[in-house]
C-alpha cells in the first residue's frame, strides 16, 4: 500500500526553521501498530495520519478526522500538527465548510482560521479548554526545579496547563534564565514541563528575535522526554497553555513567543486572547516533502 505524504514545516516564516511533521494522506486503512511503527521510523515529534471524519464529528462540522502520534505513542492533541495537518489537507484539495476548518481529533472538535498576512496568511487555531489547570504542588515543583538546574527563587509562577499533552509550565524570571537551562532530562521524568520567560526584563536582551523576525515578548522551552522527545522545537499545545494562562494579565492579549533558539530554530508562535477570553494560536506552514509512502 503506498499513500500520499507531505512533511510540513510550522512556526517559522523561514524555511526548516520551524518544527517538521510528517502527514500522511488517506490513512483510513492503517492499524495502530502501522501508524505507531511509522512514527517511530520518522522520528519526529509528531507524525499525523489524516482520515475521513466520524459519524459524529460529521455531524458537528468536521471536515477531517487526524490522529497524532509521537515516537512514544499517541496524542489527543497537539499544535504543531494541528496546523501542519490542515495546511496539507488543504494544500491536497481540501474544501473547508462555512465555519473554516474544523478538525477532529481526540480531544474534540479543534476549529481552525486563516488569517491574511501581507500577501500570504497564516493558520490558526482555536485553543482547546484545558482539562487540568491550577496550582502546582511542592512536590512536583520541586521536581521541576531539580530538573531545571535552577534554584527556587528564579520561579516566578508555576501552573497545570494542560490542554491534552499533560503540560505543567513554569515562568521564570526572564527569557536568558530560559535559554541559558541545561536541564537533567532524566530528573523530568514524566513531567511534560514548559518553560517561559519573558524579553525586556532585565539581563534579558532580544537577541532571539534575529534579523527580520517578529520581536518576540517571550522565549519558551518545551522538555518532554517520556514521549522520546528530549526538547521539542516549535510547540502549539502548550503556547496555547501558556496563552490561556498568562494572556491579558501577566502578557499583552497579543503576544509573539520565540521557541527553539536553543536548538536552531526560528520559532515564532502568534498567540492572541480575544474579548470573550478564546484563546488563538498561530503561526507560518509550509511544505517542504512531498511523496509517497509504502507500508
Amino acid at each position: 500500500m503506498s499513500l500520499p505524504f507531505r512533511q510540513v514545516d510550522v512556526f517559522s516564516p523561514v524555511p526548516t526553521g520551524g518544527n517538521p511533521v510528517a502527514v500522511v494522506h488517506d490513512a483510513d486503512g492503517l492499524t495502530d501498530d502501522q501508524m505507531a511503527a511509522f512514527a517511530r521510523w520518522t522520528n519526529l515529534s509528531e507524525t499525523t495520519f489524516l482520515l475521513a471524519p466520524t459519524e459524529e464529528g460529521r455531524a458537528g462540522g468536521a471536515d477531517y478526522r487526524v490522529r497524532i502520534w509521537t515516537p512514544g505513542g499517541e496524542l489527543p492533541f497537539a499544535g504543531h500538527p494541528t496546523l501542519g495537518t490542515a495546511h496539507a489537507w488543504l494544500e491536497a484539495g481540501g474544501e473547508p465548510g462555512g465555519q473554516g476548518v474544523v478538525q477532529e481529533c481526540g480531544v474534540g472538535l479543534v476549529r481552525l482560521r486563516r488569517d491574511a498576512v501581507g500577501e500570504g496568511q497564516r493558520l490558526a487555531f482555536a485553543a482547546p479548554p484545558l482539562r487540568r489547570s491550577g496550582p502546582v504542588d511542592a512536590a512536583d515543583l520541586a521536581q521541576i526545579v531539580r530538573a531545571l538546574r535552577i534554584e527556587a527563587s528564579d520561579v516566578v509562577r508555576s501552573a497545570w496547563v494542560d490542554n491534552g499533552p499533560g503540560w505543567v509550565a513554569v515562568q521564570l524570571r526572564d527569557a536568558d534564565t530560559v535559554l541559558a537551562l541545561e536541564p537533567d532530562l532524566v530528573a523530568v521524568g514524566d513531567l511534560k514541563l514548559g518553560v517561559v520567560g519573558e524579553y525586556g526584563r532585565a539581563g534579558a536582551g532580544a537577541g532571539a528575535a534575529g534579523p527580520g523576525a517578529d520581536a518576540p515578548a517571550v522565549e519558551v522551552r518545551a522538555f518532554v522526554p517520556s514521549i522520546g522527545v528530549g526538547e521539542d522545537p516549535v510547540t502549539g499545545s502548550l503556547n496555547a497553555g501558556l496563552g490561556q494562562w498568562l494572556a491579558g494579565d501577566v502578557l499583552p492579549s497579543s503576544y509573539v513567543a520565540s521557541q527553539g533558539t536553543v536548538l536552531g530554530r526560528t520559532g515564532r508562535v502568534h498567540v492572541e486572547k480575544g474579548p470573550d477570553g478564546e484563546v488563538w494560536v498561530g503561526g507560518a506552514t509550509g511544505t517542504t516533502i512531498v511523496g509517497q509512502v509504502a507500508f
